[in-house]
């Protein structure tokens, strides 16, 4: 039996046929669910570990390792340890924040096969359950305007629901969300995206983009460098109120 998402029921105060309904599966398929090895589909994974306020991982203790991918496998751990997340993104909506939708368009242009795009759709979205933990770490995010003015899909729908959807994250106690504006003169982010990690035990790690894949760091001098040019990338962004009511602009333009 799958005790570990028994108990996250009971605590919850939900049943295989209450998730049903709430999900939109027969009642039988979720009965199943408490079986061992009995995994459900990518995406109602990540409904159910909502509706439970559990991490994917937690409920199905293998499957985040076996989705993403295997360069990715020690951020997505230091991820789900962390206490503090510093992300700056230059091009892209940070993963924690993506819609399915938009995370389902970044994969499509790798030329991933339907099932891939599925299952590391899923992983990502998985990743998102730890900005509703009980006690989520503390994430300061910034963008640069462009993130928020790129068409992404045939019109302007997926990204109308993605602005949207930053601005409804923007809300929750332990995030903010800033934004570099267009306008401001050329500064540091051009550099590229980072994220800076910081653990229980104090310690920093950092994470930097590539084309092919990102390099993981815990090198003092890199991070002290990063932490600089952090500081300067939030002197340059807007105050958290006025960052989201660009942001609501921004999705109001998407019609």
């Amino acid at each position: 039996m799958n005790h570990g998402l028994i108990a996250a029921m009971a605590e919850a105060g939900e049943t295989a046929e209450s998730l049903a309904g709430q999900i939109g599966v027969d009642p039988k398929t979720a009965q199943r669910w408490v079986n061992p090895g009995r995994v459900p589909r990518p995406r109602h994974r990540s409904q159910i570990a909502s509706l439970l306020g559990r991490d994917v991982g937690d409920l199905w203790p293998d499957v985040l390792k076996r989705r993403e991918p295997a360069w990715f496998r020690p951020w997505a751990e230091i991820e789900h340890e962390a206490v503090a997340l510093r992300w700056f993104e230059l091009a892209w909506v940070p993963g924690l924040l993506q819609t399915e939708a938009y995370a389902r368009a970044t994969l499509v242009m790798a030329n991933y096969s339907a099932d891939e795009i599925d299952e590391l759709t899923s992983a990502r979205l998985q990743r998102q359950a730890i900005l509703h933990r009980p006690r989520p770490p503390m994430i300061v995010t910034v963008l640069d305007e462009a993130v928020l003015r790129r068409q992404v899909g045939p019109d302007g729908t997926l990204m109308r629901q993605q602005c949207e959807h930053i601005a409804e994250r923007a809300e929750l106690p332990g995030l903010q969300v800033h934004v570099v504006p267009a306008d401001t003169p050329m500064y540091l982010g051009m550099g590229g995206s980072f994220i800076l990690a910081e653990l229980p035990d104090g310690a920093r790690v950092a994470h930097q983009d590539g084309q092919v894949r990102a390099l993981i760091t815990d090198e003092a001098t890199e991070i002290a460098t990063l932490e600089r040019r952090w500081a300067r990338i939030v002197g340059d962004s807007l105050p958290r109120a006025q960052s989201l009511d660009l942001i609501r602009r921004a999705a109001a333009s998407w019609t």
